[in-house]
């Protein structure tokens, strides 16, 4: 198989899979309460989204010792499912209406952060699987463990560097919890509370 059909299918297709189904939940969940007539029900979507999305830090949390128990990895597959269901859930909140340019820009930077964090997830796992052929190949030539860990030296601060996408997608998601909070703060403030 060509490089570039690899490349496709192994990196760009999944990625743009995840980004694609989330848009087309977002639409069908959309259709269904409108369906039913029930779509006033996505107006309070937002807050179990919200909650989702909060929840998903506790990879964070696992992550930085914080919270202990579970693997690491289980904690990294349930971030990513619930920042998922919570960027969902936030999406149909947001439906098509134009009338609140701070939530929009809030919705414009989750996108931002998920996508961020797709990208993140797919490159961290190409250059691991990268660097892992690479060692096996070199085994499988004969080559001892000084003279692999010599040769696959720069591969690995490759792969190191990749590692720090995070150094990225941080301040995106700050960004996005700072214009979320502002809204929040700002539906309460303008709340009708009659």
């Amino acid at each position: 198989m060509p490089i570039q059909a690899r490349l496709m299918r192994r990196e760009l297709l999944p990625f743009v899979l995840y980004l694609g189904l989330l848009v087309l939940a977002t639409l069908l969940l959309d259709a269904l309460l409108h369906l039913f007539n029930i779509y006033w029900v996505g107006r309070y979507l937002g807050i179990p989204g919200t909650l989702l999305i909060l929840a998903s830090f506790g990879y964070s949390l696992r992550k930085r010792k914080l919270i202990g128990g579970g693997h690491p990895t289980q904690w990294l597959r349930l971030h990513e499912l619930l920042a998922w269901l919570g960027a969902l859930l936030v999406l149909v909140h947001a439906g098509i209406h134009f009338n609140a340019i701070l939530a929009w820009l809030a919705v414009a930077a989750m996108l931002v952060n998920v996508a961020s964090g797709l990208l993140g997830k797919f490159l961290l796992d190409r250059s691991r699987r990268r660097l892992e052929e690479a060692r096996q190949r070199m085994r499988d030539q004969g080559w001892t463990a000084d003279e692999l860990e010599e040769r696959t030296y720069w591969d690995s601060l490759t792969f190191d560097a990749v590692r720090q996408w995070r150094v990225v997608h941080f301040p995106i998601t700050l960004a996005f919890g700072g214009l979320a909070l502002a809204h929040i703060l700002a539906v309460f403030l303008f709340w009708g509370w009659r």
